[in-house]
């Protein structure tokens, strides 16, 4: 019986405390599952979350970087050319305009246009820019993109844009000129070339006041069908369609000029007439301008479309180089504006 008792006396004191220490040690379990769960959950969530914000960052623009080229290039056969134009149109598919607005096509005129010709010819296409110069016989003159999607409006409102430009870079040639008091042969010579620039600049200015017959290319934007309509028309040479064109801000048309027949080639400019002056004074006047050529009228080779120099300052305190008048783009806007649907 002693042993008995003293068994139980045993399991009374040792059992309980036991007992106790068994229950504290699973509640701490039970406390580390659900922290250690509910870690990981987090965890989860947050990793989930990164991955859906990369996912949802929009891709960056593939084409940044890319130029289109449509046109003609130096030493290109024009004649060349003027088939493959018409071959790529005959074979433009209907599927070929995009989202229902068109294909874009650059049109080149078989002469030099004024501004109230153009709606006869593009009248029923989405028109975006025109090109223009003055055909001054035997002198280089800038080429100038004019946007245009109302015509003739937009293209008398650039012209009138480009002939204040042209008064001021004939001042300015001007002003050069007069900076120039030498006589040796090098500033001569040197004077005669500003004059020159003077010359040519007040006839470009004096052209495009008078909205002359400068336009001879054009870049549309219209259905396959209507592209074929307009190389239809007389006053049209060639409709190059460009179905791989979608932002004209990252295109560069080259349009032929009219008078460019065999070989794209830099036109030839006979610039001004050596007259040197006894007392080597500049010129109190400029020369007078000279007369510009009918429509179409040159037979200077064709010219190549190259990058603008700017203008000359007024003010240069030391001796400038000589001017060099070159047939050169420029735009009035900063992006051409997308044509409206036909």
């Amino acid at each position: 019986m002693r042993a008995g008792n003293l068994l139980r006396q045993l399991d009374q004191r040792l059992l309980p405390p036991l007992t106790r220490a068994v229950t504290r040690l699973g509640d701490r379990s039970a406390r580390s599952g659900v922290l250690t769960w509910a870690a990981v959950l987090s965890a989860a969530a947050v990793l989930g979350t990164a991955v859906w914000a990369v996912d949802d960052t929009p891709v960056g623009d593939r084409t940044v970087g890319e130029v289109t080229r449509v046109g003609v290039t130096d030493g290109d056969s024009v004649p060349g050319y003027l088939r493959s134009a018409a071959a790529d149109l005959a074979a433009l598919p209907a599927s070929a305009q995009s989202a229902g607005d068109g294909t874009y096509a650059l049109v080149t005129l078989a002469a030099y246009l004024p501004p109230q010709r153009l709606a006869t010819v593009l009248g029923d296409v989405g028109v975006s820019t025109v090109f223009g110069r003055v055909p001054l016989p035997g002198r280089q003159t800038e080429i100038v993109k004019i946007p245009a999607l109302r015509v003739p409006d937009d293209v008398v409102a650039g012209m009138d844009q480009v002939a204040a430009r042209k008064d001021v870079e004939a001042a300015d040639y001007r002003a050069l000129a007069a900076t120039v008091d030498g006589d040796s042969p090098d500033e001569r010579e040197l004077r005669e070339r500003y004059a020159s620039g003077a010359e040519v600049a007040a006839a470009e200015a004096a052209a495009y006041r008078t909205g002359c017959a400068c336009v001879y290319a054009a870049v549309v934007r219209a259905t396959p069908g209507a592209l074929r309509g307009v190389a239809a028309r007389p006053d049209v040479r060639a409709v190059d369609p460009a179905p791989e064109v979608y932002r004209l801000d990252r295109t560069v048309f080259t349009p032929p000029l009219p008078e460019q027949r065999d070989v794209v080639r830099p036109p030839a400019d006979i610039g001004p007439s050596p007259a040197p002056t006894p007392d080597g004074d500049a010129p109190s006047t400029p020369p007078a301008p000279a007369p510009m050529a009918s429509m179409g009228e040159s037979s200077e080779p064709a010219p190549v479309v190259t990058t603008p120099s700017p203008a000359p300052s007024p003010a240069a305190s030391t001796e400038p180089p000589p001017p060099t008048v070159t047939t050169s783009p420029d735009g009035i806007g900063a992006e051409p504006p997308t044509p409206a649907s036909s």
